[in-house]
């Protein structure tokens, strides 16, 4: 090992050797061109030969291994994007990045570009994800006519013609709105909302328009969706039933929503993680499956067993829990405002994220997020 050693010190010196002499006029010296002279012999030795060609091989081999990480798993880096310069909404009360309920898929892409991913929701149709590396995030939804039926940001991308922001006081949203729903109606069923609650929901315009407030910054709105009543009301159950489409389309949506918040609050987007994905989803299926609502399984396993068990090598890691909200916006929305998990989504060192969403034999949800960072 020392010889090695001696062999990599060598090398280095070797190397500079040109630029050291330079500088200190060294060139003619006697004593330093022998030490010169020693140095060019031992670069024929086998063993130093044998050296350099296995830090060339190193350096080549992981050169190939950053070029061959796919684009779309490499995490974004943070960078300064202007927001669209927003505009009082003509028609609604409420728009976002101006696009407002009624607009068509065409004028959307217009302003938007073509959306980055689309994925079925809790109303049968698609969130339509548009951002600029997660900067003036949005998700829209379309009907059957190409017509915007759906919007929701929690970025500050929000105008209104009552003057509501971002940041905008629940005091000031109340009285400007008047008093928020209670229940909504499904078919023949009223569903009350829960009394204790980080969001409001209030009937104008011929839609729902819900209004999400963060209690860590004094109860200031935070996020808004925006569903006309025709979309709302043609979900029957409060509860949409399962499907493969919607188990992917919940994992996506939670995961770029986590990416949004990071954003919107200076951190770097998170690259997806398939294999973490599993881990979340396994655990999540087997809360459903077994009614249950714990980081800890049934077998005492915490979140990191589970990990390394599935052969995940982590520096750190964490892992988000949420159960029974009807969509990945009500999940995430309650997860930013649950201390632990609001640290997990903004903590500054995790790189990864995979979700993993179950449903039980009620259509109720599971949501697990594992974050993490490689070992290596």
């Amino acid at each position: 090992m020392r010889f090695i050693l001696l062999l990599i010190a060598g090398f280095l010196l070797y190397t500079a050797w040109p630029v050291i002499e330079h500088k200190l006029g060294l060139e003619d010296q006697p004593v330093l061109n022998k030490m010169k002279s020693e140095m060019e012999s031992l670069k024929e030795h086998p063993e130093f030969l044998g050296l350099t060609e296995e830090i060339s091989r190193l350096k080549n081999l992981f050169t190939q291994t950053l070029e061959s990480v796919p684009k779309d798993l490499q995490p974004e880096q943070p960078i300064k994007i202007e927001k669209p310069d927003l505009k009082t909404p003509t028609d609604q009360s409420f728009s976002i990045a101006n696009i407002e309920l009624g607009e068509t898929k065409t004028e959307v892409e217009e302003q938007l570009g073509s959306a980055k991913r689309s994925t079925h929701n809790e109303y049968g149709t698609e969130w339509h994800t548009y951002h600029d590396h997660y900067h003036n995030f949005l998700m829209v939804a379309f009907n059957q006519d190409n017509k915007v039926a759906g919007i929701y940001s929690n970025q500050d991308l929000i105008k209104a013609k009552n003057g509501i922001a971002y940041g905008t006081p629940k005091e000031n949203v109340l009285d400007k709105m008047g008093e928020p729903l209670e229940k909504i109606q499904k078919g023949l069923v009223y569903y009350q909302l829960p009394k204790e609650r980080d969001y409001d929901i209030f009937l104008l315009d011929g839609s729902y328009t819900t209004i999400f407030y963060d209690k860590h910054k004094n109860n200031s709105v935070t996020a808004i969706q925006v569903v006309s009543t025709t979309l709302e009301n043609e979900r029957q159950q409060f509860y949409t039933e399962a499907s493969n489409a919607l188990i992917s389309g919940f994992e996506y949506q939670l995961f770029d929503l986590t990416n949004a918040a990071r954003v919107q609050h200076g951190l770097q987007s998170l690259a997806w993680d398939e294999a973490v994905r599993e881990t979340a989803r396994s655990h999540s299926l087997d809360m459903a499956e077994n009614n249950y609502f714990n980081h800890t399984n049934l077998e005492g396993q915490s979140p990191f067993d589970r990990m390394a068990e599935d052969g995940i090598s982590f520096s750190v890691a964490g892992e988000n829990l949420a159960y029974g909200q009807t969509s990945s916006v009500f999940a995430h929305e309650g997860l930013m405002n649950s201390k632990g998990h609001r640290e997990n989504i903004l903590k500054e060192n995790f790189k990864l994220l995979g979700v993993g969403v179950a449903f039980n034999s009620k259509s109720q949800p599971y949501y697990t997020e594992n974050f993490y960072t490689k070992r290596f």
